[in-house]
């Protein structure tokens, strides 16, 4: 018997150039491999349509969101709104096959009868609601904080709504156990993320600079850029390399103030990775507390030491494969003691151990089967 299974993703999955779309991406892979028939569905705006999709779908369905005014609504959040579409909701409502709604983005459906009886599941990415609070937090523009805010409030009594409606998969315990006392969820469980990784290639010995990278155009990346080049490396000698996607004018501007550092901007797949894997330490604290930081997971496999602070790893089960510290005063600590200590075997076993037990691709995908065609 073959089995079928909808996927609703909130964009398109390829290319994997940025954190929110490794899981996705690379669960059509493994699903695939599993003789899953893939029926996906991306909204589509400004990515474009992707072939290689093709190889891991049956068929590949792409949708317009409502940008602008048009996704606004007094009553959904707009991330919700604007991934609004009747095409959509009556192709799917063709057959009876399982869907999988990837993030909270794509539940619009839940809101109509049509689907009251039908098998879905809802892969939890973030509680939005604290990473829209988050966002409303590190922007500096007063346009910008009014939607964040406006969104976290819509978002919380979205969330509060739908978590008792359908099964849910979040990627961290953290995440699970905030849904079940602050919402009272009762069918959430925690499923890892998938990942490109396949096993732990980090270097033992040393390397020769410091290294943040992350979606620069992210106000909250950028946030922690500013803190560390003020904050943290502005007394230290250490050279600090900072990497990431669409860098603002702001942030080349103050990077050339600081002559131990230098900005790298959107570096290919392949630059990255070098990047990680030559970086004595990979410095990654987060001013946002939910969800899997998936920066820090490629640090992880790919690089030697990595220094975060508690809301990066909080939850997730990491913290005993990273250094922790969360004042100025502790990183800059944990810096001077890391820079030139060797990246020992005995490290590189500890991370397998952990990372094996947590990301055990086979494992992960047998639990996310079950939970599917149960």
């Amino acid at each position: 018997m073959e089995n079928h299974l909808h996927i609703v993703c909130l964009d398109v999955p390829f290319p994997v150039n940025y954190g929110g779309v490794f899981d996705l991406f690379h669960k059509l892979r493994h699903l695939h491999s599993a003789g899953v028939k893939i029926h996906l569905h991306c909204f589509e705006y400004g990515r474009g349509e992707q072939p290689v999709l093709n190889e891991y779908c049956v068929e590949v369905n792409y949708y317009a969101r409502h940008e602008g005014h048009k996704g606004f609504s007094h009553k959904l959040p707009y991330i919700v709104c604007s991934r609004s579409n009747r095409e959509l909701l009556d192709r799917l409502l063709q057959d009876v096959y399982p869907i999988l709604l990837e993030g909270v983005h794509c539940t619009y459906l839940l809101n109509d009868e049509r689907f009251r009886d039908r098998k879905i599941i809802l892969r939890l990415h973030n509680v939005e609601y604290q990473y829209y609070r988050q966002l409303y937090v590190s922007e500096k523009s007063l346009l910008k904080k009014i939607y964040y805010l406006h969104e976290s409030n819509l978002l919380r009594q979205y969330e509060q709504r739908i978590a008792h409606k359908v099964q849910i998969l979040a990627v961290s315990e953290k995440d699970s156990e905030l849904y079940r006392h602050e919402f009272g969820a009762e069918h959430i469980e925690t499923l890892p993320v998938f990942l490109p990784f396949e096993e732990v290639r980090s270097k033992e010995g040393t390397g020769c600079f410091c290294l943040y990278h992350g979606n620069l155009s992210v106000a909250e990346n950028e946030q922690v850029v500013i803190w560390l080049l003020k904050k943290v490396f502005a007394p230290m000698e250490m050279p600090l390399i900072v990497s990431g996607k669409a860098p603002s004018a702001r942030l080349y501007r103050l990077i050339e103030q600081y002559p131990q550092a230098c900005l790298i901007p959107d570096p290919s797949e392949e630059e990255l990775q070098d990047l990680i894997s030559k970086a004595q330490v990979n410095i990654l604290p987060s001013f946002n507390c939910t969800g899997v930081k998936l920066k820090l997971l490629n640090a992880l496999f790919n690089g030697r030491h990595c220094i975060v602070n508690k809301d990066a790893v909080e939850g997730s089960g990491l913290e005993p494969v990273c250094h922790i510290a969360d004042s100025a005063e502790g990183l800059q600590t944990l810096i001077s003691d890391l820079y030139t200590q060797p990246f020992t075997p005995e490290e590189i076993g500890t991370r397998r151990e952990v990372l094996g037990k947590l990301y055990n691709q086979e494992e992960n995908l047998q639990k996310l089967l079950q939970y599917i065609q149960n």
